[in-house]
């Protein structure tokens, strides 16, 4: 599973939560409290991905960047992935694949690749599905990086469009916690502490807790681990001086480049 945008985009994109200030404040008067929406165009994402040969038709998959392989035989059957999840994918054609992750049968996330004829670049038409069936796609473009041939190879994205609309609610939780909502049914909610705090929702068991700090009276930092405690992301989430645009850097674990999301209050 995509541990980037991708899988924000399954599981729940762009966790936020904070405190403001150097004293303690009321959650009423905190201001990251409110609903948020994402802005495509000052927002940039990134995404990389690993590809390996092991036989014939047989390959190991490294969506996180951080040597967790998921070894798939391409011939459209489902097939145990990570975090519960099973991934299948077809031959579609030359130069072509159908991506498709599922968990407890639910669709998850479709993808259908395509390599350029010189063998160099990958175009991925991603979609994350969510509970209700709606989807939301990126279109990414890989440029390959070192040695390769065919889908073997390291592939990185810096050009994927933002094309697809996202909320964030964030509300009052337990006098100075929040609670964070987001339309993939995953809900964080925390107390300003640093402690990992359980998440709920269908999701949850993909971003199974998360914590957050105060770095100083704008800025906070949060951490999400996965359900072994392992931490796959930090986030530094930031209020501008006129606290209506909230920007985020998301660092994944093994990733050279993060992605920068920005939202604008409602």
């Amino acid at each position: 599973m995509k541990l980037t945008l991708r899988t924000y985009l399954a599981i729940g994109l762009a966790a936020i939560s904070g405190g403001f200030g150097t004293c303690a404040l009321g959650a009423a008067d905190n201001p990251f409290v409110g609903d948020w929406k994402l802005s495509p165009s000052k927002s940039r994402l990134t995404d990389e991905m690993k590809v390996e040969a092991l036989a014939a038709d047989k390959y190991g998959f490294d969506f996180d960047g951080n040597g967790v392989v998921e070894s798939i035989v391409i011939d459209g059957t489902d097939q145990p992935g990570v975090l519960g999840t099973t991934l299948s994918v077809t031959a579609a054609g030359p130069g072509a694949w159908k991506v498709v992750r599922r968990k407890d049968g639910r669709l998850l996330i479709t993808a259908s690749w395509k390599l350029s004829e010189d063998g160099n670049t990958l175009t991925d038409d991603f979609s994350a599905i969510a509970p209700d069936g709606t989807a939301s796609t990126v279109n990414y473009v890989y440029r390959r990086t070192g040695s390769g041939s065919g889908f073997a190879g390291r592939w990185v994205s810096t050009s994927a469009a933002v094309n697809f609309v996202l909320v964030i609610q964030i509300r009052p939780y337990q006098g100075d916690g929040l609670s964070i909502i987001n339309s993939s049914s995953l809900t964080r909610n925390v107390k300003l502490d640093g402690k990992d705090y359980r998440n709920a929702g269908p999701n949850a068991a993909m971003v199974a807790t998360s914590s957050v700090r105060r770095l100083d009276a704008r800025t906070l930092e949060l951490v999400d681990k996965t359900s072994n405690g392992k931490v796959y992301d930090t986030q530094k989430i930031e209020l501008s001086p006129d606290l209506n645009t909230l920007s985020m850097i998301v660092q994944s674990e093994g990733r050279a480049q993060p992605n920068i999301l920005v939202f604008e209050r409602q």
